[in-house]
Parts: C-alpha cells; structure tokens; sequence
C-alpha cells in the first residue's frame, strides 16, 4: 500500500503544482466575482482550477470518484475518491492576500490518505500520505512542542464567526491563548503542520475544506478533530500540535 499511496501523493502534488499555474495569473489580474447560492464567492480562477485538476486526474485515475466544490461529484471504483477545492479562501484571493491555496485529498474507503495544501502565492506547499510523513519543499514538516494554551500561536479564519457562535469559547481563548491571530483558510493548517502556530480552528467546514487538512496535520505528529472532539474528518476543524488539543477542547466545551 506505501507504494501506492506514494504514487497518489505525486499525483496530487502535480495536480497543486498545475493548479498554481491556471490560478496565479489570475490572481494577479481583476476578475469579476459572482455569489453562489450559499452566497459565497466564486471566480472564474475557481473553476478553471478545478477544471485543471479534474481534467489531470481523471487522465491518471479514470476508475476514482471525484468530488469538487465547483462542479459536485462524479462517482468511481467506491474505494478512492479525490476532493477537491481549487481554492481555499477565495475572498483572501479575490482581494489579493496571499493566504488562499489549493487543496487535495484522495480518500481511500472512506478515510482521507493523501493531502496537499498548496498556498501558490506564499510560494508554499505541505503534503503528506498515510505512513509517509509530511513534507514542505523536500524536507520533514513538524509540528511545535509547545505544550500549554497560555505558550500557544492559536489562529482561526473567522474570528467574528467564532465569536457570534461560541462567545465563551472565544473570551477563554482570548484570554488564555500565548498569541491569537487569523491566519485564515488553509494557510493557517499549514501553519499548525510546520510548527509556526500551535492550532487552527474552524466551527463550520465543508469536506473539500478539510478532507486535505487530516492527512497533513497527523502526519506532522499533529491532531486533528471536530469542536466535539472526535479525530477525523468532520463538519468542524480542531487541528493542532497535540500536546495543546485537550486543553483547546475544554475550552471550547464552554457553551
């Protein structure tokens, strides 16, 4: 299965690194913005993006599943499955902050396997494959071992989203965290996966949002769950260090 999986991430990283190529041009011109029913934005950069990486994938894979945020799913052999989102913080994009990135995720019967997170403006990609580590430009990425809140760079993409669903949540994290900052979207996961930030926290997420994240935070010795706590891949992101997560979670217990 290493062999595999190896050949998946190689796969995936070349999706990214494509992907970078269609997105980059873009960003750096002015694009109209229109709302999706969730009244989320979405460019044009978005669904060539996607378009890319679907094209690519389906040459390489013809019998996997393909889910993406832009154009929904199309079924496969029933054990893989790649999840896509061209790009993850397109309002970061829209307004030219280089902290918006492509995500990939192959699941494998069910569970995600394979990860990138690649942040194309920060000149910056993590991925990581079940039993393979995780990686930034050729070398190991780990996570910190920092091991209280009160030591901890905790960031988060919505702080007024936190604060509207969570306030207890948020006075105990405002008041106990080292440092708290919002590095939103992905880039605050690849923040968490290279040891520059304890843990990054998400009350709502899409699974194109966070199938990509598990693989990289754990295999970075990092941890990732739900608000509720349970590991995995949920509708709600915890992911941190480890050595913080069950003291982040009791806090966030609070309402």
């Amino acid at each position: 299965m290493a062999d595999d999986l190896r050949g998946y991430l190689e796969l995936a990283r070349e999706a990214a690194r494509i992907a970078g190529e269609v997105i980059m041009p873009l960003y750096r011109s002015t694009l109209s913005v229109e709302l999706k029913a969730d009244r989320t934005p979405v460019t044009i950069a978005d669904r060539r993006a996607e378009e890319t990486i679907r094209g690519f994938l389906q040459r390489e894979c013809p019998s996997h599943g393909i889910l993406g945020e832009e154009f929904g799913e199309i079924p496969g052999d029933g054990r893989h499955r790649w999840i896509l989102d061209p790009i993850d913080g397109t309002k970061s994009f829209i307004h030219h902050v280089p902290l918006f990135g492509t995500l990939i995720a192959l699941e494998r019967d069910g569970a995600p396997v394979v990860g990138v997170i690649a942040c194309h403006a920060a000149s910056e990609t993590v991925s990581a494959a079940t039993g393979e580590g995780a990686w930034r430009d050729g070398q190991r990425a780990h996570v910190s071992g920092v091991r209280s809140v009160a030591e901890a760079t905790v960031s988060m993409t919505s702080a007024s989203r936190v604060f509207a669903r969570h306030p207890k949540a948020f006075a105990a994290l405002t008041e106990r965290s080292g440092l708290l900052r919002g590095w939103g979207d992905c880039y605050g996961y690849l923040m968490v996966a290279t040891g520059r930030a304890e843990a990054m926290l998400d009350p709502e997420m899409s699974i194109w949002d966070a199938a990509a994240l598990y693989p990289v935070i754990t295999e970075a010795g990092g941890r990732m769950s739900t608000w509720e706590g349970r590991d995995g891949v949920g509708d709600s992101v915890v992911a941190s260090n480890g050595l913080v997560h069950e003291e982040l979670l009791g806090l966030l217990a609070l309402d």
